[in-house]
């Protein structure tokens, strides 16, 4: 059996959002997929991979994962960054969907076997106002989700991150922005944002939800890098009698000595990483046991491979994984989510933000979702094979993530 590589093909397609997959083929015809989508700089990454790393893979041989990975990272000298660790991403997690197909098994299986029956996920509840809210939770229940995080308007901020109903507000009104905020057009979206009404507002809508819902539904909140140290503490602290599974980005991740000061103020569990791209940006703050989550996505930080290793430092620490899962990681990098998910000992949680109906076309998928747990499938490799022609159908359209703005006219943190 030859795993010689002698096809490399970059595909861009934009059914419900754009994607950006590497699609490799052996000599003897298996195929692999893997997710090279970021979100607003699709275009970044695709040059990056036609120009740059795909002519490195033809002749090279499929099973040799760890080789090809170090090889991409290493012999680029001009290491990291988000465009660059989505290229080695999707290289990688194709060759893993190759290796399983060749062996007949599911990744998971190839990463050591199942550690859990299925994967528990939470969904993304919104309201701009607490009866709009209140249905949300309620729908997503409903649809079976056992944790659910909660993103709440505030009054007199038109438009802020992860309200769904705020859609029809900004931008083009088709857009089903609870799955993804990003606006296709020429400029990104303004909102706006007020640091000081939203510490005063959130923490009543969380003592109104846990009223409605009781204290047994995991809650989760989204801070979006939006407060300072202080102010993040200040809010960690606020949400305690509120018993959150987690808090997320609550101060930009980048100042990582800023979780310290938030942990010194308050217990409400910290999730931090959705934007890193290597072990070295977790590698202080695990070791320093300054976050319980690891948000890192597969896609953005070099695939299974190397975010397998940085999950098993975290192990060491008691810290969990809770892998970054909305809709701008497509269904191949779910899959490899998932798998990676299935076959670890300490997953904590999944995000799982449903894709629309058009990308389930153009990438057919093997998951399951039953009573609150995902599960990859038992297909060989990651389950998902991409159709071509009706990505096809879907060309690359223009799109940006909105940006905020203060009140004054400072550009903000989105």
């Amino acid at each position: 059996m030859s795993t010689i590589i002698d096809r490399a093909e970059v595909i861009v397609t934009s059914p419900d959002r754009n994607f950006v997959t590497l699609k490799l083929t052996t000599a003897d015809g298996l195929t692999g997929l893997g997710d090279a989508t970021l979100n607003g700089r699709e275009l970044a990454v695709v040059a990056y991979l036609r120009e740059h790393v795909v002519p490195l893979l033809i002749g090279s041989d499929a099973s040799r994962i760890e080789d090809t990975w170090q090889f991409l990272y290493r012999s680029a000298y001009w290491r990291r960054g988000p465009v660059t660790m989505a290229a080695i991403a999707s290289v990688d997690m194709a060759l893993w969907d190759i290796k399983g197909k060749a062996a007949g098994m599911p990744v998971y299986q190839l990463l050591g076997g199942a550690s859990r029956n299925g994967l528990m996920a939470y969904g993304h509840a919104s309201g701009k106002e607490l009866p709009e809210l209140f249905d949300s939770i309620r729908a997503h229940q409903e649809q079976g989700y056992r944790a659910i995080r909660v993103q709440t308007g505030v009054p007199t901020l038109k438009a802020i991150y992860g309200i769904a109903a705020q859609g029809a507000d900004v931008g083009d009104a088709t857009v089903r922005y609870d799955h993804e905020p990003a606006r296709r057009g020429a400029k990104p979206v303004e909102e706006d944002w007020d640091t000081r009404a939203y510490l005063n507002h959130l923490p009543g809508v969380f003592e109104a939800v846990r009223n409605e819902f009781g204290p047994d539904l995991p809650l989760l909140h989204d801070g979006h890098h939006r407060m300072t140290p202080i102010q993040a503490a200040r809010l960690g602290k606020d949400l305690e009698p509120y018993d959150l599974f987690w808090l997320e980005d609550c101060t930009p991740a980048e100042n990582q000595e800023a979780l310290r000061l938030v942990r010194q103020h308050t217990t409400t569990p910290l999730a931090i990483g959705e934007i890193f791209n290597t072990v070295w940006d977790f590698k202080d703050i695990i070791r320093d046991q300054l976050i319980d989550y690891v948000r890192g996505a597969v896609t953005h930080m070099g695939g299974i491979s190397p975010l397998k290793k940085t999950l098993d430092y975290a192990a060491m620490y008691q810290i969990k994984s809770g892998m970054h899962g909305p809709t701008d990681i497509s269904p191949v990098g779910m899959a490899a989510a998932m798998h990676l998910g299935l076959s670890i000992h300490n997953f904590g949680i999944q995000e799982y933000m449903r894709h629309g109906a058009k990308t389930d076309q153009v990438f057919e998928q093997s998951f399951t979702w039953i009573d609150g747990y995902l599960h990859p499938g038992h297909q060989p490799g990651l389950g998902v094979e991409l159709d071509v022609d009706e990505a096809g159908k879907y060309p690359y359209e223009q799109a940006y993530l909105p940006y905020n703005r203060l009140l004054d006219g400072t550009v903000h943190d989105w």
